[in-house]
């Protein structure tokens, strides 16, 4: 029987939308391998990665994979029977291509988050996780916007509500993922070059994907209700990572690093020169943990019952917004041992 904080997952039904991601793969992974999951349900609506998957954990217990669309709401309802646990990763993440097509972002990211409430409410699903995104903070673009109304819908769901508790998890960047910055840097770098770089004084925070999976199945035993766990994380200068990238593997595919340049091309519309994970105005209803801040619900007189205590609560009051400018930076030396730690250098490599 393996526990985490106080969480049994080998007597409970755990559902993952969104399964065939990078977060959702680790996801189910962490659940049969770490946690051996009683039952899991994996929902995706990719086809191709959802049957690959399958095959994978085909003989590893009582894992059912099914086509599905979180935009269906009938779907999610029959979908989600008995689920005792429901972890919500299934998003359009992209910040170009929703920009580019908003309203498959709010048919997704919104529309999608309002049938998972409806689903688990009608399942009387016991809680619902969802992750959401340092995106979703002061947000400039689409996804952002739309990961940030995931989150208010997540917080509204529990008012005058006593069969599911809903919370959201907001993270940063989860170094190594599809579409993420280390494997366009790497793809570089086998060329020859040039690295692209929007900014040289950019910041942001970083994750391993496994961390990051663990940190958000562990807030699952910590959740009251309505609140958004923000998941403390270093940060690093974007230019200090292309550097040690070039560096490192530059040998690798044969060059010099001197000879891999560096261009400048600017940041991309609705990009920030930093991230935020936490703001000024919710330092004031936020309280610390030893791996996260938990930020209440803005509008706390509607959830009338619930205590947001938790375990190891640090003493004091959160005074400073969570944001990568201000944070101290990993050293390139640190950020090498980062990446060798998490296998993130050559993986990809064939």
């Amino acid at each position: 029987m393996i526990e985490t904080n106080g969480i049994d997952f080998s007597q409970l039904h755990v559902a993952v939308t969104g399964g065939c991601g990078t977060v959702g793969r680790e996801l189910v992974s962490q659940l049969i391998e770490r946690h051996s999951v009683g039952q899991l349900t994996v929902l995706d609506n990719n086809e191709s990665e959802l049957f690959i998957l399958s095959e994978q954990y085909r003989d590893r217990g009582r894992n059912t994979f099914l086509l599905s669309d979180i935009r269906d709401q009938e779907t999610m309802i029959r979908r989600l029977r008995g689920v005792d646990v429901l972890f919500h990763v299934a998003a359009l993440k992209h910040v170009i291509l929703c920009e580019q097509s908003p309203f498959e972002a709010v048919q997704t990211n919104i529309i999608g988050c309002r049938n998972i409430v409806q689903a688990a409410r009608a399942n009387e699903i016991g809680k619902v996780i969802f992750t959401s995104s340092d995106k979703a903070v002061n947000p400039t673009n689409v996804m952002g916007s739309s990961k940030l109304m995931g989150e208010r819908l997540m917080s509204a769901a529990n008012v005058d509500n006593t069969k599911t508790i809903f919370a959201s998890t907001r993270f940063g960047n989860v170094l190594g993922s599809r579409g993420s910055v280390i494997p366009l840097f790497r793809e570089q770098i086998r060329k020859g070059g040039p690295i692209t770089l929007t900014h040289p004084a950019m910041t942001r925070f970083i994750m391993s994907v496994s961390e990051a999976v663990r940190l958000v199945v562990d807030t699952a035993s910590l959740v009251c209700g309505g609140e958004v766990f923000v998941t403390k994380m270093p940060v690093l200068n974007i230019s200090d990572l292309a550097d040690v990238m070039r560096i490192e593997l530059a040998p690798h595919y044969g060059f010099k690093p001197e000879d891999i340049a560096v261009r400048i091309i600017g940041a991309k519309p609705g990009e920030k020169m930093y991230e935020e994970l936490m703001t000024n105005e919710e330092t004031g209803r936020a309280v610390e943990l030893e791996r996260y801040f938990a930020v209440k619900p803005a509008f706390l007189p509607n959830f009338k019952g619930i205590s947001y205590q938790y375990p190891g609560m640090l003493p004091g009051e959160v005074k400073n917004p969570y944001i990568s400018e201000t944070e101290p930076r990993l050293s390139k030396a640190e950020i090498l041992d980062f990446l060798q730690r998490n296998n993130l250098l050559f993986c990809g490599d064939q």
